[in-house]
């Protein structure tokens, strides 16, 4: 792609919506957020309200998109987010699910700045 993150292309609406179908599940959303540092399966299971086995299936499916990187520590297989941007994504998407459960209003940019934008 030669115009860069702001051109938009059919090709990046669809990995946009591959991530994005990725992150529609709770659980495994809630793995990327505690993903920002290296943790095993005990670790993650302990912290989302979900099964070994079902923490196991989620990380293989976050691995196999390459949203999940693993390196083995001895027995352990030890699990961390791939991408700076991907933790930026989940954690907006995190804010903005706070700010409708909690009904606060969500920051809007003033219309001076759309206009501009046009």
């Amino acid at each position: 792609m030669s115009g860069g993150p702001d051109a938009d292309s059919e090709e990046q609406y669809g990995a946009a919506a591959e991530v994005l179908a990725l992150l529609a599940d709770p659980t495994r959303l809630h793995l990327l957020r505690l993903l920002d540092t290296e943790k095993d399966v005990t670790t993650l299971t302990a912290q989302v309200a979900a099964s070994r086995p079902s923490v196991s299936q989620h990380l293989g499916r976050l691995r196999l998109a390459g949203l999940v990187q693993a390196r083995r520590d001895g027995r352990r297989m030890l699990y961390r987010i791939t991408s700076d941007h991907l933790a930026a994504l989940v954690a907006e998407a995190l804010g903005y699910a706070y700010h409708a459960v909690h009904d606060i209003p969500h920051h809007r940019r003033p219309l001076e700045e759309d206009a501009a934008r046009r």
